[in-house]
Formats: C-alpha cells, sequence, structure tokens
C-alpha cells in the first residue's frame, strides 16, 4: 500500500449479504464473516432491518479476540450506493431504510419534461432512473413522522450515524443520489426543486479520508476503544477501485450480485454523447476525481438463478463450470449448440436500463443439456459486458477483476478472448473491503497484495468468439428489443 494501514474493522452492506472484516496494521485480513442482508417487508416491497444490520456489526465486533479489538483504530464503512432513509438528529429513522433497487416515488420522476432530463444529466452527471436516490427521497418526506431535522442518509451512513451520534454524507454515495452537482460538488438546489424537495434534506459532506469518534456507549458495548474513528468510506464500486489501485487506461470489474464496469477521469463527461448512452457519472472516493460507471443488473446473481431455473446445487452447478472451461480451452465445444440467453433477469443495463426487463432464450430444444444451457448463460453474460463497454469513450489496456468472476475460470476465459483484451483477476475475495481498510487510513490498495493471476487472451478463441457474435448478432439484437 503506498502509506501505512491502519488496524481497521470494515463493513460492507451489500445486496444480499454484510460483509465484515477485521484487518491489521499491515494489511492482513485477519477475522471475516459474512451474514445475509436483513429486511423486512412493509406496505410498499422490502427494506432493511436497521437494528439486525447493527447488530450484525456489533456481534462480529463483540466476537474478537480483546487484544485485537485493543488495536482496531478505524472502523470504514461501504456498500450499495442508491439505498438509503430519512435519520433525526438523535439517529432514529423518520421513514423507512429503503433498498437501492426499490422504485418507490419513480411518478415523481415520470413527471419530468425532456429538458429536465437533460439538464439532470448536466448537473448531476446520472441519467434519469428510479434506482437513484432522488425520487425515494421525496416519496419518504411526503411520508415520514416526526421528521423536522431529518436529514437523507445512505445505509452506511446511517450506520455511521449510529456509531458517532452524527450525520454526513460521503462523497461518492452522494454522487449516486442523482441530487449532487458533479462540477461544483454541492447539493443542487435546481434538480431537488424539480421534485418539490428543498436541499437541506442532504447533510454535509465528509469525505473518506475524514473520520470521526465513536460514542463512549458504542465503544462500551463492542469493548472498543474511545480513540476509534469511524469512516464512510463509499460507494462499494468506487471503494472497490481504490482497493485495487485503479489507475489511467485500466477498467475495474466489480462483480458481486450485480456488475460493475468503471473508469477513473479527470473530468465528468456531460456531453449530449455520453448522456445517450446512459452512463453514470460519479465522484472518486480517493482525491479529486470523477468516475464513469456502468451497472449491469445480473452479475453474480446468475449463479442462483441458474441453480433455480436447472435444480442445482452451488457443488453441481461449480462442477459444470470447471467442465465447461476445460473443454473450452481445449476447444471441444459447440458453441452453437449452446441457447442464446439475454441475461437480464434482474434488469437491463446500460442504455435501455429497464428494471422490469426480464431474461430470455432463444434456441432451446428438446436436446438441450442443462450443460449447454450453463454455457449459454455466461456467452449472454459476456456479450451483454461486451456491449456495455461500447459505450464508453475510450478502450481499456488492461481489466482488473474483483469479485466472485475471479474465481470462475470459465467466465474469465471468456471475458478475456471475446473483449480481446486481457484480464488481471484477484484472488484475494475482499478488495472492497481492504480498500475501505486503505481510505479511512488516508492511502490507496496495492493491487499485488490482491494476489492478481492474469488471463490473456488466445487469438484463435478470440476470432472464434468474434464469429459467434457475429453469427448471433441479429437474434441478440432481437432479443433485446423485445419488450418487458
Amino acid at each position: 500500500m503506498g502509506a501505512v494501514v491502519l488496524s481497521t474493522i470494515t463493513v460492507d452492506v451489500g445486496t444480499t449479504s454484510v460483509k465484515l472484516c477485521l484487518f491489521g496494521a499491515d494489511g492482513e485480513l485477519l477475522a471475516s464473516a459474512r451474514r445475509p442482508t436483513p429486511t423486512v417487508p412493509d406496505e410498499v416491497g422490502e427494506v432493511y432491518d436497521l437494528p439486525e444490520v447493527l447488530a450484525c456489526v456489533t456481534t462480529f465486533v463483540q466476537g474478537l479476540p480483546p487484544d485485537r479489538r485493543a488495536e482496531v483504530a478505524r472502523i470504514a464503512l461501504t456498500g450499495v450506493g442508491e439505498s438509503g432513509g430519512l435519520v433525526r438528529a438523535d439517529t432514529s429513522l423518520a421513514s423507512p431504510m429503503i433498498l437501492w433497487h426499490d422504485q418507490r416515488g419513480l411518478d415523481r420522476l415520470a413527471r419530468l419534461t425532456p429538458e429536465q432530463r437533460r439538464r439532470v444529466y448536466r448537473v448531476t452527471g446520472l441519467p434519469v432512473s428510479g434506482n437513484y436516490a432522488l425520487s425515494k427521497v421525496a416519496w419518504a418526506v411526503e411520508r415520514a413522522v416526526d421528521a423536522d431535522g431529518a436529514l437523507w442518509l445512505n445505509v452506511s451512513e446511517h450506520l455511521a450515524a449510529l456509531m458517532t451520534g452524527e450525520r454526513w454524507a460521503e462523497p461518492s454515495l452522494a454522487s449516486r443520489t442523482m441530487a449532487l452537482d458533479l462540477s461544483t460538488r454541492t447539493w443542487s438546489p435546481e434538480v431537488c426543486a424539480m421534485v418539490g424537495l428543498d436541499v437541506g434534506v442532504f447533510p454535509p459532506l465528509r469525505a473518506a479520508s475524514e473520520g470521526r469518534p465513536v460514542t463512549a456507549d458504542f465503544a462500551q458495548v463492542v469493548g472498543l476503544g474511545p480513540d476509534v474513528l469511524v469512516h464512510v468510506a463509499g460507494h462499494d464500486h468506487m471503494v472497490g477501485a481504490a482497493g485495487a489501485d485503479l489507475g489511467p487506461g485500466e477498467l475495474l470489474n466489480s462483480t458481486g450480485t450485480t456488475e460493475g464496469l468503471l473508469l477513473l477521469q479527470d473530468a465528468p463527461s456531460l456531453d449530449e454523447r455520453t448522456e445517450r448512452t446512459r452512463l453514470a457519472n460519479g465522484l472518486a472516493c480517493a482525491g479529486p476525481g470523477w468516475t464513469l460507471f456502468a451497472s449491469i443488473p445480473t452479475g453474480g446473481s446468475a449463479f442462483a438463478t441458474l441453480q433455480g431455473l436447472l435444480g442445482l446445487d452451488a457443488d453441481r452447478l461449480s462442477a459444470y463450470v470447471l467442465d465447461l472451461h476445460a473443454r473450452y480451452v481445449r476447444d471441444e465445444l459447440d458453441l452453437e449448440a449452446a441457447p442464446l440467453v439475454l441475461p437480464q433477469f434482474r434488469g437491463s443495463p446500460p442504455p435501455r436500463k429497464d428494471p422490469t426487463a426480464r431474461g430470455l432464450v432463444s434456441g432451446l430444444g428438446s436436446g438441450t443439456t442443462a450443460e449447454e444451457l450453463v454455457l449459454g448463460c455466461f456467452l449472454g453474460l459476456v456479450l451483454q459486458q461486451s456491449d456495455v463497454l461500447e459505450l464508453f469513450p475510450s478502450a481499456a489496456r488492461r481489466v482488473k477483476v474483483i469479485g466472485p468472476a475471479s474465481g470462475n475460470p470459465l467466465w474469465l476465459q471468456l471475458k478475456a478472448d471475446l473483449l480481446g483484451t486481457p484480464l488481471s483477476a484477484s484472488r484475494f475475495p475482499e478488495v472492497v473491503s481492504r480498500g475501505a481498510q486503505a481510505l479511512a487510513s488516508g492511502t490507496t490498495g496495492s493491487w499485488e497484495q490482491t494476489e492478481p493471476r492474469d488471463v490473456d487472451v488466445d487469438p484463435r478463441r478470440h476470432a472464434r468468439l468474434a464469429e459467434w457474435r457475429d453469427a448471433v448478432r441479429p437474434r441478440w439484437e432481437h432479443l433485446k428489443a423485445t419488450p418487458a
């Protein structure tokens, strides 16, 4: 790492799991745990169960050996970028803590004129979408109880408030609200007014490197020292870029439940061409830079879909993947026999960005095997990623891969061969969490410490996949154009 790091407890609140880690002062992972993300139903859908989310954290910390707890200097929080709720001054909730993909409040955005939508992109760098927080904030403000002085906080920011008694927003998370002016790095009264909001509902900004001390009560409950500082490290994909020490000309492929593609930029891309792509601009967690980001709704979640669809347990599916990879690199697979799978199981990626879109399968026959359907799904994931990468203004010279895809040899090799771009895949499973530690220590991560392995492009297989892509392109475009 670029500087000395401090012993840190990291909390990563994801879509499906809460990941908890303890890192030592040398960056070594000393302890870790993973818990299903606690949610409860409400009258609209599903929301975070905040007491249980906090309990995941306190139980983990309390379970650490006393000598390890005594060494902890920082708590660093990260997680999904578009979640949130209204939080009172006493840190209690005045509204539900809403999940990132929840579409409540979408009707506020439906009223925006085409000119207002263009203006939103020029100011915030984000395409108008119900995934971002702005419409959720408007919905929450309208229904909140005893909400005088309540501020909108992301789920990670709320955890920080519960630990410190203070409310603030971290810039990379703020840039996912659709309420932040990217050029001035301040909340936008103009955009807030479009949905009837006062800009005062948003809290002051505080960089990832700026921590606040834990309260005496929290320190006593979990057994930490009173000098421990709490940092909100930022949006998980952006924190992953810090953990991967992402540099110019490199693309981060962050895989989890969803799949993220991220480039660092010296300035935001707010022009008409980028607006048409519906790529998302944002603020980097470290330093003064910006990001250009695309979220593909179906990433690692495809595994669960395949397991349910085919009645496979995780071990059997993994065996299929290993067998398919071995046969693929030996040129023993008939790509044309695999069904063409449009893997929009959780919505469509840019430029369509339709959360109601669903997956489609073409070419399914009576003789189609489960293995062929698995292969078709991974080919579809890679073809979908290739389409999204074409929206970016420049091609990456190297792709750094973190998350579940790093351990999937078939997925990795198909990516490298279809894209024609070498990959560097982390063997270390918690790059985002290590990035959170680095940011809380005022530095960035070291890619070499993630134990990367290179995945090179095979020219012959690259040509073969290019031929396959050209052959299926008419059907692929037809599938993508199918109404939701």
